[in-house]
């Protein structure tokens, strides 16, 4: 278990390290912002959605490896779903980080190496403030996402 953990390590820091989908969209028909006042985290999420599929996808901003792995990951899973689908894997990433871990959910893929975190409450929220940004976006409200 202890190699499984040093590999989840590993990839939580190359993401922040070289974080991908990094930086400004050009033309984006969604733009949703992100901020954890508990820690500092900002973020600014860009979406091009066509058909109710997205099809670009990056962000910008500055936060902990946390924050920063989860935003990058979380970009390169949503790009190509469609919207319905984005909704999904919050959800389901959203419960691995806060709901009993016994309970049967769904295969997140990557994005499982996060799992770990729900041991941390205070790491739960740069976890997810990505997450809650792109929840935003989709639904297409102006509200900043918080997560406190």
């Amino acid at each position: 278990m202890s190699d499984l953990r040093e590999l989840y390590q590993e990839v939580i820091f190359d993401h922040n390290r070289h974080p991908r989908n990094f930086g400004v969209l050009e033309h984006p028909t969604k733009v949703a912002h992100g901020h954890n006042p508990l820690c500092g985290d900002q973020l600014t999420l860009y979406l091009t959605v066509r058909d109710g599929v997205v099809v670009e996808v990056s962000f910008q901003g500055q936060g902990c490896a946390i924050s920063t792995a989860s935003a990058s990951l979380m970009t390169e899973a949503v790009k190509g779903k469609p919207l319905a689908e984005v909704e999904q894997l919050f959800a389901a990433f959203h419960t691995m980080l806060t709901e009993d871990p016994t309970e049967p959910r769904s295969d997140l893929g990557k994005l499982e190496v996060f799992e770990g975190v729900r041991e941390y409450p205070a790491r739960v929220k740069c976890a997810t403030l990505a997450w809650h940004t792109l929840h935003n976006a989709v639904l297409g409200t102006d509200e900043t996402a918080k997560t406190e």
